[in-house]
């Protein structure tokens, strides 16, 4: 049960947002401009970079969230698993590689990440761009993570929601719905 009332049928980071749409509306600006907007990088590698740092802060809803659409705009669902597991070992790019090391730094504190984590990113054909949004999506990450855990946001269990939320999100980014989210009032989330 959440520390404070927020509504039932919105689990997570989604009840917050909604709790004060004041201060949800440039979080989810900045969150769609950094996961959707234009990039080098795919959609499906930057919600990796969201995945992994989730995973690494231990919230389960952001990690269970953005793994399923990162699952979902790959395609697949074995990139996901193995750069959760082990980086260095996953199927992706060596440039993907090195700028997930850089999420992982900056979730530990952004003074973990260290020149040479920038050079070995830059070595592997890594933009300025790219870096710099690594690190923003990384932090944002955290914030999210602090966020719906701080709160103690409700984290449904059954995967098919998580599912369906990969979904909305490949489908309407981080915009709020235009028609809200009553419709889901209807859904039982467990």
């Amino acid at each position: 049960m959440a520390y404070i009332p927020l509504e039932s049928h919105l689990p997570g980071i989604t009840g917050l947002l909604e709790y004060r749409k004041d201060t949800g509306a440039p979080i989810r600006e900045l969150t769609q401009i950094l996961l959707r907007g234009e990039s080098t990088l795919t959609e499906g590698e930057r919600e990796l970079i969201a995945t992994v740092v989730s995973q690494k802060n231990e919230c389960r809803f952001c990690t269970a969230a953005h793994t399923a659409a990162a699952n979902i705009l790959l395609g697949e669902t074995t990139t996901s698993e193995e750069v959760k597991n082990n980086i260095l070992a996953a199927t992706v790019s060596n440039k993907m590689k090195a700028l997930l090391n850089i999420a992982v730094l900056v979730q530990k504190s952004g003074k973990a990440v260290t020149a040479a984590a920038i050079q070995q990113a830059k070595d592997e054909g890594a933009t300025d761009i790219e870096i710099h949004d690594t690190v923003l999506i990384a932090a944002l990450f955290c914030l999210y993570n602090r966020y719906v855990d701080g709160l103690a946001t409700v984290t449904p269990s059954d995967a098919s929601f998580y599912n369906n939320l990969g979904e909305r999100l490949k489908q309407h980014g981080y915009n709020r719905l235009p028609q809200g989210y009553d419709h889901l009032k209807n859904q039982t989330v467990e």
